[in-house]
């Protein structure tokens, strides 16, 4: 059971003075006290990748590994090998549908984790010594110094060097000497109209940060608060009700919190310290809660159809990356590729059917659900992905590529033979029965349709250079086409 670090029943010291859970969670107390509430958004970035005490940044330098049964999750290429082969199949029959490209192709992953899946598509495609033969380099996207070490150790080997450069990190791959290099992130990636980008995103989306809003009634008549950094034309009084977002900052629990002063939900683990922050709802416009609301159709039809007290997520590094994922495949203005190329394969979860995501800010610790904001840079933080506003991101920035899905992973996987793939594999003669449990176990977990199972939470998505829907990629509804 967690301790409470030195806190008394009510989260203070003996002494008086607050004691916060972690060292971040007392830098960010102090930044809040010195500009005020921040966004959801900067305290998730910070949580997850400061320098000093970031859940990832600073975990494997803590002796904490997230990853794994001993970790706080398990993801679905540590379930079963056979996730990655299948992935990695998937790249080779985009590969062969595209022609065969001989040179210029590139296999980019953002978010690698330990390097598992990565290590289990190369194992693949190394058996497809053709399309093998045409990768010029292995681009792996990392922000953490020490998940890199991991990353290079497994896919170098541990006595294999790694070099710094201006573009990054460098080593060579154990499968046919392939060179791999590291960045901070993907802007570091040289986009080229010759290249041929095969880009693998498994749950890097949920750990982007979110802004989180509500919509408020304001009265008529009412003197209008205005940003600090709104420069448009004054308006102090309104003649009509109107509906306004408003942004969810976080700020510091009250001193002495419990769990049970803060109504903490029972779907989150009480075992750990009673929360250091909490949400509230900004009683001013927020820069943030003036523009992101307007970005999409989407988002703009919630006051219509649900009015106040309705909810809205909004990642803009999502847009960001869906963007860039866009442009190098299909082209951009900037950037004009006459002979679009390349795909990218997302897997995560969120909804798959076009709505917006709300309330889904969750934090996991020890594979158990607990509060957010408890023990900032222990706990990992993730919120559902919003597919239709990546799909509307990545055909915004380029003309040159069409998506398809979200589907489910279940659905996914099982076009693309994870059936027969395990039934093989038990047919093998290899296994003992205590293997043959296991291979079967991660298999049903991995397509289980059930209420919180993967193969129905998690959703599938691929954007695809543009070809007027005439053919659709295999496990999105298409068949296997060599071009």
């Amino acid at each position: 059971m967690a301790t409470t670090h030195g806190l008394n029943g009510e989260g203070q010291q003996d002494d008086g003075e607050r004691k916060w859970s972690t060292p971040l969670a007392k830098q960010l107390a102090e930044a809040i006290e010195t500009t005020g509430p921040i966004p959801l958004a900067s305290y998730m970035r910070m949580c997850l990748t400061a320098d000093i005490g970031g859940y990832y940044t600073g975990a494997l330098g803590e002796g904490r590994d997230p990853f794994g049964r001993t970790g706080d999750f398990v993801t679905s290429p540590e379930i079963s090998q056979v996730f990655g082969e299948l992935c990695a199949i998937w790249f080779v029959a985009e590969w062969m549908a595209q022609g065969r490209k001989t040179s210029g192709v590139e296999l980019i992953e953002v978010g690698p984790g330990r390097g598992t899946l990565m290590d289990d598509m190369l194992r693949t495609i190394h058996r497809f010594p053709a399309m093998a033969k045409s990768i010029d380099a292995i681009y792996m996207v990392e922000a953490s110094p020490d998940l890199r070490m991991v990353q290079k150790n497994l896919l170098c080997g541990e006595d294999a060097p790694m070099t710094e450069s201006k573009a990054g990190y460098h080593s060579v791959c154990k499968y046919g000497g392939l060179p791999i290099v590291w960045t901070e992130t993907i802007k570091s990636i040289p986009i080229g109209p010759e290249k041929t980008p095969f880009i693998m995103a498994h749950e890097f989306f949920d750990a982007l940060p979110i802004h989180a809003f509500q919509l408020v009634s304001v009265p008529a008549t009412q003197s209008l608060p205005r940003a600090a950094n709104d420069n448009s034309a004054p308006s102090t009084k309104t003649s009509h009700p109107t509906l306004q977002w408003r942004e969810f900052v976080v700020t510091p629990t009250p001193p002495g919190s419990t769990h049970d002063s803060l109504n903490t939900p029972p779907t989150q683990s009480r075992l750990f310290p009673p929360p250091d922050f909490q949400l509230t709802l900004s009683p001013t416009p927020t820069r943030h809660s003036l523009y992101l609301p307007e970005l999409s159709a989407r988002y703009r039809a919630l006051k219509s159809t649900f009015g106040a007290g309705a909810l809205l997520e909004v990642c803009p590094d999502l847009a960001l990356y869906a963007a860039d994922f866009a442009a190098r495949i299909g082209g951009s203005a900037l950037r004009p590729k006459p002979n679009p190329s390349g795909a990218a394969l997302i897997l995560d979860y969120g909804p798959g059917d076009g709505s917006v995501p709300t309330n889904s800010l969750r934090g996991i610790r020890a594979h158990r659900r607990v509060s957010p904001f408890s023990e900032p840079g222990l706990t990992d933080l993730s919120a559902d992905v919003d597919f239709a506003a990546l799909a509307e991101a990545a055909t915004r920035a380029s003309e040159g590529v069409e998506v398809h899905g979200p589907v489910q992973q279940a659905d996914f996987l099982e076009a693309m033979g994870i059936r027969e793939r395990v039934e093989m594999v038990l047919r093998s003669g290899k296994l003992t029965p205590k293997q043959e449990k296991v291979v079967k176990g991660a298999w049903e977990r991995l397509v289980d349709r059930g209420p919180g199972g993967m193969g129905k939470v998690y959703k599938a998505l691929a954007i695809l250079p543009e070809n007027e829907g005439r053919r659709r990629p295999v496990g999105f509804g298409g068949d296997l086409v060599d071009g």
